[in-house]
């Protein structure tokens, strides 16, 4: 059962951030990540539409209705949410969008009782620093299974 009944909507400096899941293309995205991220580049269009089943799109889109940059978050909608896929395209970069999508995706109603957010950057941590994000408290707490080579 999808939880993201509820829409969500913010508005700054002409951009409009949504979480509708009928306004964005998976197929602009993919493209994107395969294309353009270091993450995901083997990623494909099935995985990432199993991904998206699972996880809470927030898109944001240009004042010409295009879209500008995209997120999506993994979360049970009660106490923990991760924050990954986030990126903007190129065309508008400098806007701040990404440390927006980061910060202002807190305020879905949804979202109200997670208090565990995370998300993992190579290269960005000072965009999301300005969202609040700060490194883990305990590093030594946390464990992962590796991918394999």
């Amino acid at each position: 059962m999808l939880r993201d009944k509820v829409i969500f909507e913010a508005s700054r400096k002409g951009y409009t951030l949504s979480t509708d899941r009928s306004r964005f293309d998976p197929v602009e995205v993919h493209r994107f990540l395969v294309n353009e991220s270091y993450w995901a580049r083997n990623l494909t269009f099935e995985q990432l539409e199993r991904a998206l089943e699972g996880s809470l799109p927030v898109a944001i889109y240009a004042p010409d209705g295009t879209l500008a940059a995209f997120g999506r978050l993994v979360t049970d909608y009660a106490v923990f949410a991760y924050l990954r896929d986030v990126f903007t395209l190129p065309a508008h970069r400098g806007q701040g969008l990404a440390s927006w999508l980061a910060l202002e995706i807190r305020n879905h109603p949804e979202l109200a009782t997670v208090s565990s957010w995370m998300l993992a950057t190579k290269d960005a941590h000072a965009v999301y620093e300005k969202a609040g994000y700060r490194p883990a408290p305990h590093p030594e707490y946390y464990m992962t299974v590796p991918k394999p080579e």
